[in-house]
């Protein structure tokens, strides 16, 4: 049986590589602001293509490495316990769904994998293919998916899909920086790999290869008031209606880290409706599910960024995943100061929902796109909120037993009861008869009273009566 072991992974890995765009001066300039739900996109909007990187990158840092301690991991999860993967894969084991994980790469080779993940394609160094993690993230986030350990194996940890494919498609890395153009120096600056343009490049690459769920543990942050939607967001939102609409793919995307990436340090304001940051993908929530990360003790994880596009949450916190410096599994990370600390991020909680969802779409091969992101939401543990969803966790925690075996009438093509127009009308006020009760009081008082005097007589009676006459003596 391989060790298992902790390893090195820098902070920036502990959530989504998107970097952001900078926007052009004239919207920075402009009063106009986004909302909380982005503008319609044009019908005719062109649908971004290519698979080549936008610039050429190099190595500047080290990939990750073990800290060789040598610890065997072999308890499962608490959020495997949680989601009761032992009762779920008696319903599905997400077998011949291909699931597209657009991160920094996926080591294809590990044995958990069971060759089972298939190159997609490479946005920092094509020749990869998409097989090489230099930052960890991708593969830890491939192994919440479709891990599977060895028979055999007294290994507790699997994924949530352990029968499902993946299709790997590197778009971003930290590790890796390459010269691109920017508003500042247009005649580019060293920057690391991956931008909302590549993410959308990779979206429709990964739906044209025939992904039937794409997972994006990536997000880019920015403040309201930096002007409407970018051109940038615009090929993103182009890219994510293209893959549900026209290629039937479920998209699921991580719904942020707060600190990260341009996202606020708090929540995301005090106003659910008013949001003070945008985060991508999450915001395009007509074709998106956003997930939020949830802790071991049931509450919101404080660092999930909030926002009216959060659709539901799944565990976040304590992750135990795959090593793509070893054959084995991780459960630590090593901050910038040096200190170890649990693998954590909104960015995990995402593949348990795009694995629930390749599970959806092994026992249900009938259902759409849309179908399945609607069981996702009904089967849920709704909050305590009005309509059953707040800004926190949306429809709440996950429940995939739910998800396989709950009827839902609106696939069976009944529809929804409608509410009825009625009107409410009182009962005419009752008229009460009062003479049998009048006849009674009245039968009943003179009772009374002739046995009141029937007993005054008597006693008068009695006291009258003669008697023995008393005799007083003297002493």
């Amino acid at each position: 049986m391989p060790r298992t072991s902790t390893r090195i992974i820098a902070a920036l890995m502990a959530a989504g590589l998107a970097v952001a765009v900078p926007l052009p001066a004239s919207a920075q300039q402009t009063p106009e602001t986004a909302g909380p739900t982005p503008p319609p996109l044009p019908p005719n909007a062109e649908v971004p293509g290519g698979t080549e990187p936008d610039a050429k990158y190099n190595l500047v840092n080290r990939c990750i490495g073990s800290l060789n301690q040598g610890v065997d991991l072999k308890n499962k999860p608490w959020g495997q316990l949680q989601l009761r993967f032992d009762e779920l894969h008696r319903f599905a084991t997400g077998r011949d769904q291909l699931v597209a994980v657009i991160d920094t790469g996926v080591k294809g080779d590990h044995p958990y994998f069971g060759g089972r993940v298939a190159p997609g394609g490479d946005f920092v160094l094509p020749e990869k293919r998409g097989l090489e993690d230099c930052d960890g993230h991708g593969t830890e986030v491939a192994g919440i998916i479709a891990a599977n350990p060895p028979a055999g194996s007294d290994i507790g940890f699997r994924g949530i899909a352990p029968d499902a494919r993946i299709l790997s498609i590197r778009q971003s890395s930290a590790n890796y920086k390459g010269k691109r153009p920017t508003t500042a120096r247009p005649e580019g600056e060293d920057l690391t790999a991956g931008t909302l343009e590549t993410l959308a490049k990779a979206v429709v690459s990964a739906a044209n290869q025939g992904a039937r769920v794409i997972n994006m543990s990536v997000d880019n942050c920015r403040a309201v008031s930096e002007g409407p939607i970018s051109p940038a967001e615009r090929q993103l939102q182009a890219a994510l209606r293209y893959a549900f609409e026209q290629k039937d793919v479920v998209l699921v995307a991580s719904a942020g880290n707060t600190g990260e990436h341009g996202c606020p340090d708090q929540r995301n304001g005090i106003d659910p409706n008013k949001p003070t940051h945008i985060v991508t993908p999450p915001w395009f929530a007509d074709y998106v599910i956003s997930v939020a990360a949830m802790q071991r003790n049931g509450d919101p994880a404080e660092f999930s960024v909030q926002g009216p596009w959060v659709t539901v949450a799944a565990p976040g916190t304590d992750i135990i995943s795959l090593d793509p410096a070893t054959n084995g599994l991780a459960n630590l990370q090593v901050l910038p100061n040096g200190q170890p600390a649990s693998i954590q991020g909104t960015s995990f909680a995402a593949p348990y929902v795009a694995g629930l969802a390749a599970l959806i779409r092994d026992r249900f091969r009938n259902l759409t796109a849309k179908q399945v992101m609607e069981r996702i939401k009904l089967s849920a543990s709704h909050p305590a909120a009005p309509g059953g969803r707040d800004n926190l966790v949306g429809y709440g925690m996950i429940n995939p037993i739910g998800a396989l075996t709950t009827l839902i009438p609106s696939e069976q093509g009944v529809q929804p009861d409608k509410a009825l127009d009625i009107k409410a009308t009182m009962p005419a006020p009752e008229v009460k008869n009062w003479a049998p009760m009048q006849v009674a009081l009245v039968g009943a008082g003179g009772g009374v009273l002739l046995l009141l005097l029937t007993l005054f007589v008597v006693h008068t009676v009695r006291r009258n009566k003669p008697g023995k006459k008393e005799v007083r003596g003297m002493a």
